[in-house]
């Protein structure tokens, strides 16, 4: 099944829907399948985000087995982190269409 093949079982963005504008999160759903098919560089044009996405959601998932000092502020470090880098990637996508 190529990419198209999978697009018509994704979510749409109801934003741009509605309003014609991408979310923060638009492109999440292409990045991840583009992940599992190994088209890395891609995936990171996609959604620059989804590499950081992927080690917070690992590291979220090994702390509720693993508890050790300071996760708490790493969660937190790389929560923030994922935040700026898709702020940042989405204005600069917004700053090329206009």
């Amino acid at each position: 099944m190529t990419l198209q093949g999978i697009e018509e079982y994704m979510l749409q963005c109801t934003n741009k829907k509605i309003f014609g504008i991408e979310c923060l999160g638009c492109g999440i759903q292409r990045a991840t399948v583009l992940v599992f098919r190994g088209e890395f560089l891609a995936a990171f044009k996609m959604y620059p985000a989804i590499y950081t996405l992927i080690i917070l959601l690992a590291f979220v998932a090994f702390n509720l087995f693993v508890k050790f000092k300071y996760d708490f502020q790493i969660k937190i470090g790389l929560l923030f982190l994922n935040v700026i880098i898709i702020v940042v990637s989405y204005f600069y996508k917004m700053s090329q269409f206009m």
